[in-house]
């Protein structure tokens, strides 16, 4: 068994189809198929029932695919490690972080890291709080920033997660457009404004739709289902006004941001990762990077942002 063999394996069962495994793999469809057949005579089974059109896994395939997927990490992450010998000059990192941060503090983050270390690869993956934590479950990332509102605790015990900043959340509106307030608005003055709302998927959008049921006030949505990107657009377009993290609207002058009081609302950014295994000296030297950024931004707007 090598893990050549395992990385062909892998791909079969993913795509369903030896055609598109070989073409993903840059390997004759000939090649990929002595090597399923191979693997399958050392491991004394058959590994996919195969019929004209359709492939689908035996129980014994079933078996290996998770072993098999957890190996190959394994072995990237060996590779990972023997090139940073030469001093973080190779490597790579995969960060997890919700969309929010993605476009604030990830940004930074990236920037400063890549400035460091430029010839690290960087591998993002973007998602909700719950995915990046089973993605971490899984191998898949080695840390990811996510976010804790009231009441919702990040999962996963075999996590350690850092506290990194606890963040207000702000109304923005269009800078084209008068101020809505001098410094800060309430939550019933804001009812009464136009609102772009995020999707349902985002934690967010369900702490300003409790805000609103805990104190008996109905919001005037104009436009509401939208990433983040999309209804920053909006309001800069004077559509409507937005809650968005106090990450959000830095450094975007389009855009004027306002305090929400009576409540006030914030969230935790949290760096989370396996305590089961090992940090590479790169994905160290991204969590350095990642606290020093947070600190960073926390002496900048000490107002709405306070590190942890």
């Amino acid at each position: 068994m090598n893990l050549e063999q395992l990385r062909g394996f892998v791909a079969v069962a993913e795509l369903g189809h030896f055609t598109r495994a070989s073409e993903k793999l840059h390997l004759a469809q000939p090649s990929l198929s002595r090597q399923i057949s191979t693997l399958e005579q050392e491991l004394g089974a058959e590994l996919f029932h195969r019929a004209r059109g359709n492939i689908s896994l035996t129980a014994a395939g079933e078996t290996l695919l998770p072993r098999a997927r957890r190996m190959l990490t394994d072995a990237d992450t060996i590779r990972d490690e023997m090139a940073e010998l030469a001093g973080l000059q190779r490597g790579r990192v995969r960060l997890g972080a919700t969309p929010t941060l993605c476009i604030s503090l990830v940004a930074e983050v990236l920037r400063a890291f890549h400035d460091g270390h430029p010839g690290v690869e960087l591998q993002l993956v973007e998602g909700g709080s719950n995915m990046l934590i089973d993605q971490l479950a899984a191998g898949a990332v080695d840390m990811a920033l996510v976010t804790i509102s009231e009441g919702r605790p990040v999962a996963g015990t075999a996590l350690v997660r850092t506290p990194l900043l606890t963040e207000e959340l702000v109304v923005v509106s269009s800078a084209d457009q008068p101020p809505i307030a001098d410094s800060a608005i309430d939550l019933a003055h804001l009812a009464e404004l136009p609102m772009v709302a995020l999707a349902e998927s985002y934690d967010l959008r369900d702490a300003t739709d409790a805000a609103f049921r805990t104190a008996g006030l109905t919001p005037s949505l104009v436009v509401e289902g939208a990433e983040m990107d999309a209804v920053l657009r909006f309001v800069e377009r004077g559509i409507g006004v937005a809650v968005v993290p106090a990450t959000v609207p830095v450094d975007r002058p389009t855009l004027r941001s306002v305090r929400l009081t009576d409540p006030q609302l914030e969230r935790t950014i949290v760096l989370a990762h396996r305590n089961d295994v090992n940090p590479t000296r790169a994905a160290a030297a991204m969590r350095d990077v990642i606290t020093h950024t947070a600190d960073y931004l926390a002496a900048r707007s000490p107002e709405t942002l306070h590190a942890v």
